[in-house]
């Protein structure tokens, strides 16, 4: 029985967003269940636009010399590597409907439902980690 992980992205930041990502691919990649519900601006993570210019954290900007001398991979990059390797994307629909977002509006793959739908998968979680 693989060993399950359940993470929660509500901050909608580049940081958060290479926290959620490299966490969840590294968990995949090493045979374990993983799914992400993304909450509030944790939404911006998987939204077709934002998440392919997510804002740097102010006072940060030095890092992104840093990432790109470490070629470290984009959050579009990550979030298909993810992806390829079974991680569920869940979008949080109470958010969305507050927002006034719909499901078109993000990237393919993005299951849409409640607190609900995550708590079924973390009810026996292994690892709960927020971001």
């Amino acid at each position: 029985m693989s060993k399950k992980v359940a993470i929660i992205a509500s901050n909608g930041g580049l940081f958060d967003a290479y926290k959620v990502f490299n966490i969840a691919t590294a968990a995949a990649a090493t045979d374990q269940e993983v799914a992400i519900f993304f909450t509030f601006e944790g939404l911006n993570l998987i939204h077709k636009e934002a998440y392919q210019q997510l804002p740097m954290p102010e006072g940060k900007e030095h890092f992104a010399e840093g990432f790109a001398k470490a070629n470290i991979p984009s959050i579009p990059e990550l979030v298909a590597m993810a992806q390829e390797l079974g991680v569920t994307f869940i979008g949080c629909q109470m958010t969305m409907d507050v927002m006034g977002l719909e499901k078109e509006q993000f990237i393919e793959g993005v299951e849409v439902g409640g607190a609900v739908t995550f708590l079924r998968f973390a009810k026996d979680a292994d690892i709960t980690l927020t971001f």
